[in-house]
């Protein structure tokens, strides 16, 4: 990583499911710009380790598990939060869950409660928590995605939720101006474990780089230095927007 700047110094900021891929790579590029960041996931364990990982490098870090769509443990991950560092400058929302390749009418109701409750209700209840500790210029990032925008037959309903974030975003950022800024980040394709399915199969693979007017997949820290720039002062006359983060595959015009 070339020099980076402390945008964020004395800030504090929550990232959720943040103990691998793209929310660690957050997490780690917040913190090395000097933020206080607390970092969640499900498991106990990972959560110890990538506190290591992050400590290791310097960084003031604190660990929460949190299961998002666990209302008892959303509000835990504030209340420690703001128990801790006594306020929230950003709140990165990463966590989803893509639990089915099938067809829209052929998902079980289970299933699209899923995709629904995690993807997109949390995110809406984890801010309500969060809300009355927001600093009067504090920051919203959402992690959206490129399907947001064409989901794929596979990915049918997991990019409908994908959508209903970028509208998320539009609505929030009304509703929370003019003290919070509300931006969406929409990845590509980035090899990690969540996306393991697509990227570790090398005809899918190539076929996807090919796809990318810059002939490669994205990396986890591509896309931490996007949502650094739109949670940071320097996007602030930013709001509403969704950041396309994907090497020049097809978006919209």
């Amino acid at each position: 990583m070339e020099k980076i700047g402390k945008r964020f110094t004395g800030k504090v900021a929550i990232i959720t499911a943040s103990t691998q891929g793209i929310g660690f790579s957050i997490a780690e590029r917040l913190g090395l710009e000097g933020a206080s960041v607390v970092i969640s996931s499900r498991k106990q364990k990972n959560v110890d380790e990538a506190v290591e990982k992050l400590k290791s490098k310097g960084i003031e870090v604190f660990g929460v598990p949190c299961h998002v769509s666990n209302a008892q443990q959303r509000k835990n991950l504030i209340d420690s939060t703001v128990k801790k560092y006594g306020k929230i400058d950003v709140v990165i929302s990463n966590a989803a869950a893509n639990p089915t390749v099938n067809a829209i009418l052929d998902t079980q109701e289970s299933v699209l409660d899923k995709l629904w409750d995690i993807n997109v209700k949390a995110s809406i209840l984890l801010l309500q928590d969060a809300a009355p500790h927001l600093t009067n210029r504090s920051s919203v990032v959402f992690i959206s995605s490129i399907t947001a925008f064409q989901p794929p037959a596979s990915m049918g309903m997991y990019g409908v939720t994908k959508t209903a974030l970028l509208g998320l975003t539009k609505a929030l950022s009304t509703e929370m101006a003019p003290n919070t800024r509300v931006n969406c980040v929409a990845p590509g394709f980035v090899p990690t474990r969540f996306a393991d399915f697509i990227t570790s199969n090398e005809s899918v693979r190539k076929d996807l780089e090919e796809k990318a007017a810059l002939k490669r997949l994205g990396t986890t820290e591509d896309m931490a230095a996007a949502t650094a720039f739109l949670a940071s002062d320097d996007a602030s006359y930013i709001t509403g927007e969704t950041l396309v983060v994907a090497g020049g595959l097809p978006s919209r015009l």
